[in-house]
């Protein structure tokens, strides 16, 4: 008899630890979750993806002072590649102005001089005389 209450209590412990141990497993498990579950929250990944596109960026901006510290030339001449196709509307519309707009040849006759007007300056109205009445007032 003696071995047997040995046994269910061992049985017993044993279980117990078992039991202790898949609470804890279950408990870790259950954190794993969690930490998932905000690391895919939308305000997480939308701060995540900025943090990760400003990083890029500013290589990206480092990267471009460098090339632009190495060859100052092809940098300008870029540029103004750059701009000159921006700009290609307003070139392509001055330059058609001035291809359109050819020299007159001179005329042989010379143009009358200017005549006055038979119109003629008027002279000033006098003032307007004052009523007796507004000036004893």
């Amino acid at each position: 008899m003696s071995s047997k209450p040995n046994s269910v209590v061992e049985a017993r412990e044993d279980a117990a630890e078992a039991r202790t141990r898949l609470f804890a497993t279950f408990d870790e498990l259950l954190g794993a979750f969690k930490q998932l579950q905000q690391k895919l929250e939308p305000s997480h990944l939308a701060r995540d993806a900025w943090e990760a596109a400003k990083s890029k960026g500013a290589d990206m901006a480092e990267d471009a002072v460098d090339a632009v510290a190495k060859r100052p030339v092809a940098t300008t001449g870029v540029i103004a590649a750059i701009a000159l196709f921006l700009a290609r509307e307003p070139l392509m519309d001055l330059a058609g102005k001035l291809v359109a707009k050819k020299p007159k040849p001179a005329k042989a006759k010379a143009k009358p001089a200017k005549t006055p007007s038979s119109k003629t300056s008027r002279p000033r109205k006098p003032a307007a005389k004052k009523n007796e009445t507004e000036i004893a007032a």
